[in-house]
Formats: structure tokens, C-alpha cells, sequence
């Protein structure tokens, strides 16, 4: 029974997230996901009390969790830039490839149509990052004067952006080509010995390996 119930609610959640997607959160009504999962209003209703429960579910699924955050702040063999940056890449091919995620982006961007308070991705993705460019301070690797925390609040806030932004003027499918270009800029500011090139191919191969090992690809 339970395992029908987390089918039922997951088989919701993807139909509604390609909804959200393709027409926004006001755009998508619960007949139309009913019409998209093929379960009933009832059905929908039984699970999710309102069209803003489902819409908050979606959001904290994929897009407010990151659940990519513990793989990449708990490898110690790998130096904190590197983890950082992959981070960013895994982070770039769930907003492109993930349909709840990008719903969970689109809905966050719309939060202002949605009677609840939509839950931001930013928290616990800047602590990450704080505590991996902090931990590349201790080990040398960071530039002088480069504070971590406010570091990394303007990191998430340019990545994220940079997403936005990509799919806006150049399409989704440029993301990953487009953040290599703009972490090759950034990090020669950010490492006390720059050498970017080689950081990119490594930090880019790591996230290679973990996409591979959850039967994903990197980008």
C-alpha cells in the first residue's frame, strides 16, 4: 500500500512538474494534471490538499534539497576548489536535465503567484559553499582576501543567475559551455596559484564519474 501511495504521489509530482514548465504555475490547473498523470482529481486531492501543497512538493524534491550537496561536501580526497566547482556543474545538468528541478526554478521565480511561502535553494547551498572555499583557505589554495562567506553568497548568486540568464538569451543546452567560461574567469581571481584550465578538467571529470555512477550523465 505504501508503495503505491509513493508511486501515485511521485507519478504527480513529474506530471505536474512538466506543467509547471511548459506553463507556469498559474497557467496549470488540476485538471490538467489530472489529464497529464491520468489519475483522478480525487486522486490528486487525496494527496495534495491544493494546487500550492503539490507546487510546494515539487519545489522541495529537486530544487530546494540539492540533494547533490552531501556527495560533493563529504569527499575528502578531493581538494575543496574542485568539489566546489563540480558542485556547480552537477547542479547546472539537474537544472537542465531535471524535469523537477527546472519546474522547482520556475516556480521559485514565480513565488509571487503562489499563495505560500516557496522554499529558497540558496541556504544550504552557500553554506556548502562556504564550507568548501573555507576549507580551501586552510589548505593554501585560496587568494588572499577572498572572504568565504560572502564569497560564496555571490558565487550561488552568479550561478544561478547565470542559468536564468543562459536559458533566456542562448538556450538551456549552453549552460554547462557558458558556467566553464565563467568559472575560468572567476577562478583566476579565487585560487592563489591560478591555473583554471586544469582545475575545470578536473572538477568537470569528478562530476563526470558521480553522474555516471547514478546513471546520469554529467552535463
Amino acid at each position: 500500500m505504501q508503495d503505491r501511495a509513493r508511486a501515485t504521489r511521485k507519478s504527480l509530482l513529474e506530471a505536474a512538474a512538466h506543467l509547471f514548465v511548459e506553463q507556469g504555475y498559474v497557467g496549470t490547473s488540476i485538471n490538467d494534471i489530472s489529464g497529464r498523470s491520468g489519475k483522478t482529481s480525487g486522486a490528486i486531492y487525496f494527496h495534495y490538499a491544493s494546487k500550492e501543497e503539490l507546487a510546494l512538493a515539487v519545489v522541495r524534491e529537486q530544487f530546494a534539497t540539492w540533494p547533490q550537496l552531501a556527495r560533493y561536501c563529504a569527499t575528502p580526497d578531493v581538494p575543496p576548489l574542485d568539489l566546489l566547482v563540480g558542485l556547480s556543474f552537477e547542479i547546472a545538468r539537474a537544472l537542465s536535465e531535471d524535469v523537477i528541478a527546472r519546474a522547482g526554478a520556475r516556480l521559485w521565480a514565480e513565488r509571487r503567484s503562489i499563495d505560500a511561502a516557496v522554499p529558497a535553494p540558496f541556504e544550504a547551498w552557500i553554506a556548502a559553499a562556504t564550507t568548501l572555499l573555507a576549507d580551501a583557505r586552510v589548505r593554501g589554495e585560496l587568494a588572499e582576501g577572498i572572504d568565504p562567506s560572502d564569497t560564496a553568497t555571490t558565487l550561488v548568486c552568479a550561478c544561478f543567475g547565470l542559468y536564468g540568464l543562459t536559458d533566456e538569451v542562448v538556450g538551456e543546452k549552453e549552460l554547462a559551455a557558458r558556467l566553464h567560461q565563467w568559472w575560468f574567469l572567476v577562478l583566476k581571481a579565487l585560487q592563489a596559484q591560478p591555473d583554471p584550465a586544469a582545475l575545470l578538467a578536473r572538477a568537470r571529470a569528478n562530476a563526470a564519474h558521480w553522474g555516471a555512477g547514478s546513471g546520469e550523465s554529467a552535463e
